[in-house]
């Protein structure tokens, strides 16, 4: 079976698409490409993560644009590939989250009926897509999970059981996008959740004050001092130290949060902030690591964050007794997992498979997860 993954994270620079053939035991990425968000479109994008004016028409507006961001994805892939739209069984969309509200949002500093009706939005508008390509789309994969119970995500740990386990070992797959995530692999069991931010305060910081989309390498916050109080308010916000199950995103970890915790750092400069910023992503992912993972033997990173090399190395330094590399060492371009994971996805809703882990995310149990826009 051949399927499309379509996948703009929360760093909401574009799309992310590749083609895979599911036809052997082991995936194999057959073309991909990616398309970068106009500038106009992603900052509606960022814009629609807050309230604001008018925001029903904004939305589906911005939601028809990211479709049609896709689908220009979608069609280079088969440009690539040389192969007609109707030898691909689906396109699997993730959408673009512009909000995130899991069970257990509200005690992270939401209000109470935030708590009390969780939920999770992905904008895109499915049937648009499906017209553009002439093939089926499945969509909206995290809503089930969250009627279930569940956090909604993440939703790769389970592929990455699928392409990563190693016989008798403990391994450790970081995402580093805008969040980062962690999936614990044993021979039995998985675990997964959210860390904390990523790149997402690393880009906004890194915009703000170079006009810079992201710190290239990680040269600029390699240049500045950690400063160790700010590190520690910072680290004291409630998520890190709370239990599995759990989930976040731009909802809680925004400009306007950096901001409140940098008040009281006023003399601080910018580059120093940089690198307070680094070391906060890395701190926090050695938290997680620290607690779920102590016998990891390898800590396997995909998403941009693979690219900051003075991030990757603070990860090293922290996990002395893991070799911490790329996925790209076991045959996974760094950049191509999460939108492999909605390909895998997208095939198990085909299949009626369930694509999710209850003692991930923490919902009922297993379900089928995606809503299928016949092309």
């Amino acid at each position: 079976m051949l399927t499309i993954g379509l996948m703009s994270g929360t760093s909401t620079d574009g799309v992310d698409g590749v083609l895979v053939d599911f036809s052997e035991a082991k995936p194999v990425v057959v073309a991909a490409a990616s398309q970068a968000f106009p500038q106009a479109v992603r900052a509606e994008l960022l814009a629609l993560n807050a309230p604001g004016h008018d925001e029903l028409h904004r939305s589906a507006q911005a939601a028809n644009a990211v479709s049609q961001a896709y689908a220009l994805v979608v069609a280079e892939l088969l440009v690539k590939a040389n192969l007609p739209a109707n030898a691909v069984a689906a396109v699997g969309a993730h959408g673009q989250t512009v909000r995130h509200h899991p069970p257990g949002f509200g005690r992270l500093g939401a209000d109470s009926a935030s708590a009390a009706t969780p939920y999770t939005l992905q904008i895109q508008n499915p049937a648009l897509l499906a017209e553009r390509c002439g093939i089926a789309v499945v969509a909206d994969f995290r809503s089930r999970d969250i009627a279930a119970g569940g956090q909604g995500a993440p939703l790769v740990p389970a592929f990455h059981q699928a392409v990563l386990a190693q016989a008798g070992q403990c391994v450790a797959v970081v995402n580093i996008g805008g969040i980062a995530n962690v999936s614990v692999i044993r021979a039995d069991t998985v675990q997964g959740f959210d860390t904390g931010p990523g790149n997402v305060l690393l880009d906004l910081w890194c915009q703000r004050h170079t006009g810079k989309p992201y710190d290239d390498a990680g040269q600029w916050g390699m240049g500045g001092q950690v400063n160790h109080g700010l590190l520690q308010t910072l680290l004291a916000e409630s998520f890190f130290a709370q239990k599995p199950p759990k989930s976040t995103g731009r909802d809680l970890f925004h400009a306007d949060w950096l901001s409140a915790h940098l008040e009281q750092h006023a003399a601080l400069s910018a580059q120093d902030a940089q690198a307070t910023l680094v070391e906060l992503t890395a701190r926090s992912i050695r938290l997680a690591t620290a607690l779920y993972a102590p016998d990891a033997t390898e800590l396997l990173v995909c998403g941009g964050g693979v690219y900051n090399q003075h991030l990757m190395r603070r990860l090293q330094v922290l996990h002395p007794n893991s070799v911490v590399q790329s996925t790209a060492a076991k045959g996974i371009h760094p950049m191509h997992m999460e939108a492999m994971a909605f390909a895998w996805l997208a095939k198990q809703c085909l299949q009626n498979l369930p694509g999710n882990l209850p003692g991930v995310t923490g919902a009922a149990g297993l379900r089928v997860l995606g809503a299928v826009y016949p092309k």
